[in-house]
């Protein structure tokens, strides 16, 4: 799987298949990406190659975890997201696939943060918070 962000100046290739896969209605993402949720893809860093100048934002997320939001130095695409650093998965959001039919989302997570007006036609298995 390929992709970028807006501009071309940050480029990634994920190879395999990802870990999980799906739509986080937590705030924060709901905050980042200014809608209802995000549509993310889990991956091992070690299978995620990245090219161009990332810069970061570090936050404590909703489930209490550090969060780690990565973007373009030039564009500001959020285009990956870790947890504390030295995490060793990468979040990879499935808007900056270059071909994004590559997406097959699984489950959405903090589903007691969605909107009302946010509903998927998919059928994914759904958790409050995340999966245990």
């Amino acid at each position: 799987m390929k992709g970028g962000c807006l501009c071309g100046a940050v480029r990634y290739e994920a190879k395999g298949a990802p870990i999980y896969s799906g739509f986080c209605h937590c705030r924060d993402c709901q905050r980042a990406t200014g809608t209802g949720h995000s549509c993310y893809m889990i991956f091992s860093r070690a299978d995620v190659h990245v090219a161009g100048e990332l810069r970061s934002f570090q936050t404590l997320a909703e489930s209490g975890n550090v969060s780690i939001r990565y973007f373009c130095d030039t564009c500001g695409s959020q285009i990956f997201s870790s947890g504390p650093p030295g995490d060793n998965q990468w979040t990879v959001f499935a808007g900056t696939l270059d071909d994004t039919a590559l997406f097959e989302p699984t489950n959405a997570v903090f589903a007691r943060s969605r909107p009302h007006w946010d509903r998927s036609a998919l059928r994914v298995d759904e958790y409050e918070t995340l999966p245990a």
